[in-house]
This record gives structure tokens, C-alpha cells and sequence, in this order.
């Protein structure tokens, strides 16, 4: 399982294990993945995501699920998170055309 965060596309990152004596050797950042279930107020629905913390945060603040679906680009969401924007949008269209 790769260890990259479903709503943010935060993954690893490279870096150096630097020593007292300055000696250098690779070394990986790993993102910190929490298995969530995050709401989504307009769907009625639980969904599982596996989530940076920083992810999480930010979906916090953004106001939630749906608003942070509707606000990132496709490229940065894992295709699960894919599937839930295109259903939130559908709802919403939907919502729409019968309130019109």
C-alpha cells in the first residue's frame, strides 16, 4: 500500500540521516496516514479515507468534506476520492434542478 494521502497527494520525501561527524545516508519522510471516516453532509454518507493529518486539518478547516472535494483540483485526490466528488457533484445538480 503506497503511503500517500487520498485527498491531498502528500507522499514520501528524500532526504539525509546526517551524523555528529557529518556523515550523510538516504533516508525516506513518511507523510503521517490516519484511517478516517469522514462525513458528507450533502450525501447523507460515511466514507473511509486514508489521510495525512495535515490532510485532515485542512479539510477541517475548509469546512468539511464536500466543500474540500469541491475546492481541489482532480490531480491532487486518489481515484476513491474521485468517485465521492463526482457523486457530491450530482447531488448538488440534482438538488439544483429540482429546486429550479
Amino acid at each position: 500500500m503506497s503511503r500517500i494521502c487520498e485527498l491531498t497527494g502528500k507522499g514520501r520525501q528524500v532526504g539525509n540521516n546526517v551524523s555528529h561527524a557529518n556523515n550523510k545516508t538516504k533516508r525516506v519522510f513518511l507523510p503521517n496516514l490516519q484511517n478516517v471516516t469522514l462525513l458528507s453532509e450533502k450525501l447523507d454518507r460515511a466514507f473511509k479515507f486514508r489521510v495525512s493529518t495535515h490532510g485532515l486539518r485542512s479539510v477541517e478547516h475548509n469546512g468539511g468534506l464536500d466543500n474540500w472535494l469541491l475546492k481541489t483540483r482532480d490531480e491532487k485526490l486518489s481515484t476513491r476520492a474521485l468517485k465521492v466528488k463526482r457523486e457530491l457533484k450530482k447531488a448538488l445538480n440534482d438538488s439544483g434542478a429540482e429546486a429550479a
